[in-house]
């Protein structure tokens, strides 16, 4: 199977595990040994201001920054936070996953985002998901996701309830003429 980074993954609504009902999961790696990605379209009851306080990072509240939602990006190593931003010259800690998007955990770049030096757009994930070898594929096989290519449209600038839905239009797909049910031709 080729790789599925920088793709989404939409779960269908048959995929009814209450963390990834109508999730939309940003593969940030896929390799033979697995994939690991962020879901970007579950918020919790976090602040982005807030979450620098817990970590002991001095950050502006008076940013429009602060306020955003941070997102629980998965149920592996919630503890652990990571950013999706647009890029930004001088990040040299970022990695990039696309022409438009990267990916950090470093402190320097949470320090960064309620002040100028922020990237222009950013998430804040806390946890990931995680596939082991050949669970992605066989979550594929029983009709669990759909698969698209990212769009840092979806990512960045689509209010989070809509995202689900706005990666479906997309596709083609009205959610609505989604079926519970699972099968194969």
């Amino acid at each position: 199977m080729q790789s599925l980074t920088n793709h989404f993954l939409v779960a269908m609504p048959s995929l009814q595990e209450p963390f990834f009902k109508h999730a939309v999961a940003y593969i940030c790696e896929h390799n033979d040994e697995g994939a690991m990605g962020l879901v970007i379209n579950q918020p919790i009851d976090v602040t982005v201001g807030e979450l620098l306080d817990k970590i002991d990072i001095d950050n502006d509240k008076s940013q429009q920054a602060a306020g955003r939602q941070v997102f629980a990006g998965g149920p592996v190593k919630t503890d652990r936070g990571f950013v999706l931003h647009t890029p930004k010259p001088g990040y040299a800690s970022s990695q990039s996953l696309s022409s438009e998007i990267m990916i950090t955990t470093s402190k320097d770049v949470l320090a960064s985002l309620t002040t100028e030096d922020a990237p222009e757009q950013f998430i804040i994930t806390l946890g990931y998901a995680g596939w082991s070898e050949g669970q992605l594929e066989q979550e594929l096989l029983e009709n669990s996701w759909l698969i698209m290519e990212a769009d840092p449209e979806v990512i960045f600038n689509t209010p989070i309830n809509e995202r689900w839905h706005k990666a479906l239009e997309l596709m083609g797909i009205d959610a609505n003429k989604l079926s519970l049910e699972a099968g194969h031709a």
